[in-house]
């Protein structure tokens, strides 16, 4: 024991030759991706990466730290609209946000250290709130942090000379493309995986199980809670910024209630506190709306038979699939 955390036996951390081959695969797939597809599915493609570094790093607060969180979609804002503001550039501010502090109106930031930055802010956000907040458990803890996601909503929809409220930030520049959403997500992938297999991730492990007997054997509580609610806040927070500019565009309802639940949705089908489940939960609930249930709610013709508009089943039909998962399958497809 040292320093509140739960050391185990030292053990190989360097990436085996099938993960190699698996990156090198999706390296040419994406190649292939590029090429071959239009825009409206490289959008999906991109959405899917979105979603796996979403789904990663909430599945480190919910599913490794047993932390039940639901203000992830509060930190993807906070990125959002930071990576939005710093990349917009001088001469748009200028004339689209008059009233702008000077402070960012005469600022201009790269896209990679914009989302840095936004992921730094989302951080600082983190512990400010997660200081007081974590010192709650079960359902308090839950909804304390959706109070905080109402917050960063409420303050996002008045702070009109910054974010032109409801109307959102429009015609931001495309930065986002199927290169940096996977590069972010391998990396996102990386860093869950190494803090998983360290100290610090058996001892969040250790909390997720039972903190009180971890604590016991001298766990810091505050500490791993707070590293482990700050990564997955970074993440997210760049995440949303990807999102924001897969979009070109940030509104408070991009990042509203619905999205915190699909997010959620996802983890749970894919498998609390399993990393492969994250990703699973992230492609099957993205692309199943988007390659099927959509195209069924505006009526298709399947297998010789014509089905007829059927507004919302795919809500209908993805709620039945959740609430089979939850029973034959609680801990997820993939779940531990």
């Amino acid at each position: 024991m040292d320093g509140g955390l739960i050391k185990e036996p030292a053990f190989n951390k360097q990436l085996p030759f099938k993960v190699i081959i698996g990156l090198c695969l999706l390296f040419a797939a994406l190649m292939a991706a590029n090429f071959l597809l239009n825009g409206y599915y490289l959008r999906i493609v991109n959405l899917v990466g979105i979603n796996i570094i979403l789904v990663v790093s909430l599945n480190l607060t919910i599913g490794f730290t047993g932390i039940f969180s639901l203000g992830h979609s509060a930190f993807m804002a906070i990125g959002g609209y930071t990576v939005a503001l710093l990349t917009m550039p001088i001469e748009r501010k200028a004339v689209y946000l008059p009233d702008l502090p000077g402070f960012l109106a005469h600022i201009y930031v790269p896209f990679l250290p914009a989302l840095i930055i936004g992921g730094l802010i989302a951080v600082i956000c983190a512990y400010i709130i997660g200081y007081p907040v974590l010192k709650l458990r079960g359902h308090y803890l839950s909804v304390a942090t959706l109070g905080f996601m109402v917050i960063v909503t409420v303050f996002v929809m008045n702070l009109r000379d910054i974010t032109r409220g409801n109307s959102g930030l429009t015609g931001l520049k495309d930065y986002t493309n199927i290169w940096w959403t996977y590069a972010i997500a391998v990396i996102t992938l990386y860093v869950i995986w190494r803090i998983i297999n360290s100290s610090y991730g058996r001892s969040m492990l250790a909390i997720r199980e039972d903190d009180l007997a971890a604590e016991a054997v001298g766990v810091n509580l505050v500490k791993i809670k707070l590293m482990s609610f700050a990564i997955g806040a970074f993440f997210a927070a760049v995440g949303g910024a990807l999102y924001g500019h897969l979009l070109t565009m940030v509104s408070p309802n991009d990042f509203s209630y619905s999205m915190m639940f699909g997010l959620v949705v996802m983890l749970v089908i894919g498998g609390i506190g399993s990393i492969p489940g994250s990703v699973v939960g992230a492609v099957i609930v993205t692309l199943l709306p988007e390659l099927f249930l959509n195209k069924l709610e505006r009526g298709i013709d399947l297998f010789g038979l014509h089905l007829p508009q059927m507004f919302g089943v795919s809500q209908v039909l993805m709620s039945i699939a959740l609430i089979v998962i939850i029973i034959f399958k609680p801990k997820g497809l993939l779940g531990k």
